[in-house]
């Protein structure tokens, strides 16, 4: 089963990775205060489709490729109806859905980078 998610342009240092996924579709965002990266005027949005057999593969490409160049983490993450990836540039989980504590985990790993809450998976709102 194929995993879906949204890959933000902007996070990545080198966005030619997505060349490896299929771009289902994209989104210009102009950025605001909420986004909490005044460094960029915009968020490029890319929604993708992983091929499951090649999802560990590019979930450990893109926690290479997340850019930490600024004072923001940034966090990628595509899922399925069985689990989901959440990648952090050093850290990846592979979360069976539905399982909470593992969820509370990723969570509170991206808080603690500083990520704002209002961007992370929260446990409590699966």
């Amino acid at each position: 089963m194929n995993y879906f998610g949204t890959i933000i342009e902007e996070s990545l240092s080198d966005a030619s990775i997505l060349e490896g996924v299929k771009v289902l579709s994209s989104k210009v965002e102009p950025v605001t205060a909420k986004h909490q990266t005044p460094w960029l005027k915009q968020w490029t949005l890319h929604k993708v489709e992983v091929d499951e057999a090649k999802a560990r593969e590019f979930a450990q490409k893109v926690s290479l490729y997340l850019d930490y160049s600024h004072k923001s983490a940034w966090y990628a993450d595509f899922k399925n109806d069985q689990s989901h990836y959440i990648i952090f540039k050093d850290k990846i989980f592979l979360v069976q859905k539905g399982d909470k504590p593992a969820y509370q985990e990723a969570c509170s790993y991206g808080l603690s980078l500083g990520i704002p809450e209002h961007q992370m998976v929260l446990p409590q709102n699966l």
